[in-house]
């Protein structure tokens, strides 16, 4: 008979490799690092802005 710490031991490491496997299998999405920019700065109140809108038809 294996001591306690020792069964837990393999325990712990059956548990993490069956959490691999299912993180491995599950689909992921990867989100481009640079998502996540700063907004740029409000023009000034004396400044021009050109404002507008885009449609975009996915359909």
């Amino acid at each position: 008979m294996l001591p306690p710490f020792i069964i837990e031991q393999i325990r712990r490491r059956e548990e993490e490799a069956r959490r691999r496997r299912e993180d491995r299998d599950r689909p992921r999405l990867e989100v481009p690092p640079d998502i996540y920019r700063p907004a740029p700065e409000a023009p000034q109140d004396n400044e021009q802005v050109e404002r507008g809108i885009v449609i975009l038809d996915l359909g």
